[in-house]
């Protein structure tokens, strides 16, 4: 047998329990997870300093490294995800809808766990414990299979998971992990029908479009994030600067940071030399149309593809248009439905903005990396679904649920 089907039949197996459990059973193993997290803080490090001298001495990109790397704080991070989790109420056996029928039976409808989760993901650590929350926390099992980059790492944090686990209600073998990098490992999963009741891709659009694509198990689609920010000509200049440099810098390996500026022309002459100096000051490399090269000599020109690219590094787009209408179009035909952003003090615009603008979320006079589980006060998130059924924007308890009609009766049968 597969270490795939293995550990996935592992999975299935503890599942039946975990959906059992109560919420202070669930929340205990969550906090001595945490515990354990901060504990074991050094050997984490220890395991994720190998994967990232083998990343560059395999040439990972100085961002792919930044998502890869683990430092005290970002350990603590992991671990306040956890507690946050912990407060949060527990949507299992929640009662959404409940009614009598005329023949005089009671219907209710309740949340209840997936079963077991497969998710799939690149070189972010931080994953495998947000994952393994939620999906407790839900009474889900969970399948991991991180990226061969951050493989050290992920088996690190996950033997300490699992040894928080041992001493509680959960069943270790509700967290698994899929050590075996090669890419037939990811192919199985897409198949294992029976074992795995949903997969859900976080990476880049070549993973998430294999998953899409190949899998039959369902899949909820967490897509790239080709993120705008549209400044309006009415922006005040400190704000659309402040918000701008924010949703570029802040993290750029992130899939909530900014790919493309949009700058309506008249704030543009006054305004986006100065703004380009200080992205480029910041580090970043500006691709540009010719009216922006024009206002901007250090921004470069950008190729026809440019727009539809996602750099996840000191990357930036720029454009500049002619109205909000222009906008709009520009990010229907290169938006990824993830997050985007209208800077201005004009109401009606921002209005239109919100109501047209067809993605996850989106923002006004805020900056696109408030798209997170942790931010939008879900404690952490399983990803970004940039899809329109079940889940949509960062999924947090709720959207790891599904539901159950529970129906009561004394005795009726159907005419």
């Amino acid at each position: 047998m597969s270490e795939v089907r293995q550990k996935a039949t592992i999975a299935k197996d503890a599942s039946s329990r975990l959906g059992n459990l109560t919420t202070g059973q669930k929340n205990t193993a969550l906090l001595r997870m945490a515990e354990a997290l901060v504990a074991e803080q050094d050997s984490i490090i220890a395991a994720n300093a190998e994967d990232l001298k083998r990343g560059a001495d395999t040439g990972l990109s100085t961002s792919l490294l930044d998502r890869l790397a683990l430092t005290p704080e970002r350990i603590e991070s992991m671990a306040e995800g956890l507690r946050q989790i912990i407060e949060l109420p527990d949507p299992i056996g929640d009662q959404l809808e409940s009614f009598a029928r005329p023949n005089g039976l009671r219907v209710e409808k309740i949340r209840v766990p997936l079963g077991v989760i497969g998710i799939i993901y690149e070189a972010r650590p931080n994953v495998t414990v947000d994952a393994a929350g939620l999906c407790l926390k839900t009474g889900n099992a969970v399948v991991l299979r991180g990226g061969s980059s951050a493989l050290r790492s992920n088996e690190r944090i996950v033997e300490v998971l699992q040894a928080a686990l041992a001493g509680t209600d959960v069943p270790p073998g509700a967290l698994q992990l899929i050590s075996d990098p090669d890419r037939a490992s990811v192919d199985e999963m897409l198949k294992l029908n029976g074992l795995l009741d949903v997969l859900i891709p976080r990476g880049g659009a070549s993973l998430i479009q294999n998953v899409v694509k190949n899998a039959t198990v369902p899949v909820i689609e967490t897509g790239a994030g080709i993120c705008h920010t549209f400044v309006d000509e009415s922006a005040k200049p400190e704000m659309a600067e402040k918000i701008a440099i924010n949703a570029k810098v802040q993290r750029p390996s992130v899939c909530n940071s900014m790919e493309t500026l949009l700058v309506h022309r008249s704030h543009a002459e006054q305004h986006l030399s100065v703004l380009a100096g200080k992205l480029s000051a910041l580090g970043v490399e500006l691709y540009g149309c010719p009216q922006s090269r024009e206002l901007a000599p250090q921004i470069k020109t950008a190729a026809d593809e440019a727009w539809d690219t996602e750099y996840n590094d000191y990357v930036l787009n720029v454009k500049v248009v002619d109205s909000l209408e222009e906008a709009l179009a520009h990010i229907r035909r290169h938006g990824t439905m993830h997050s985007e952003c209208i800077v201005t003090e004009n109401e009606a615009h921002a209005s239109r903005f919100l109501q047209e603008v067809d993605a996850a979320a989106v923002y006004h006079n805020a900056s696109t990396r408030f798209t997170d589980g942790f931010e939008f006060g879900f404690g952490a998130e399983i990803g970004i679904s940039t899809q329109k059924l079940h889940a949509r924007g960062p999924m947090g308890l709720p959207a790891l649920t599904s539901t159950k009609y529970r129906i009561y009766g004394d005795g009726q049968i159907r005419e």
